[in-house]
């Protein structure tokens, strides 16, 4: 059931999304094509928001932290996967793999060599505190416009 804590936590987490994607962008290499990289993490975070944070709103303020520390890191994730995804299907349409399994296995290749390169200080203080402050927002929304 859409309510204003939902919208909250999407747009708030949507925000977030869009904010470090552009902090991650420097650490690729100077030539790299981007796309619809910031769209894909913006929607991602949409999602995440709506579904894991404001679906936990109105529990308490020590949830809304706790649930805003957890959808960071859900968020990462699902932006990791869908992002390794489409980088596979990128490198599978040049004929780079020999078959099917192998191109499985390049997804989590892929997403756990690009979780490594993003896993400096300020992506993570941003994120983590950016989500704490997307439950704190989303734990207000609720208990103002139930």
């Amino acid at each position: 059931m859409p309510d204003a804590a939902k919208l909250v936590a999407a747009v708030g987490m949507a925000a977030l999304a869009f904010i470090v994607s552009f902090v991650i962008m420097p650490l690729f290499d100077e030539d790299t094509n981007f796309g619809w990289f910031v769209h894909v993490n913006v929607v991602v975070g949409f999602c995440v928001g709506w579904t894991v944070l404001g679906s936990r709103a109105g529990r308490s303020i020590t949830s809304a932290i706790n649930v805003g520390l957890t959808a960071p890191v859900v968020m990462v994730f699902w932006c990791l996967f869908v992002q390794s995804c489409n980088e596979m299907t990128r490198i599978a349409m040049k004929n780079r793999y020999d078959g099917a399994f192998e191109a499985l296995v390049a997804i989590f290749e892929i997403g756990a060599e690009w979780a490594l390169l993003m896993t400096t200080i300020p992506i993570w203080t941003t994120l983590l505190v950016g989500g704490m402050i997307v439950g704190l927002m989303t734990e207000y929304a609720w208990r103002t416009w139930r």
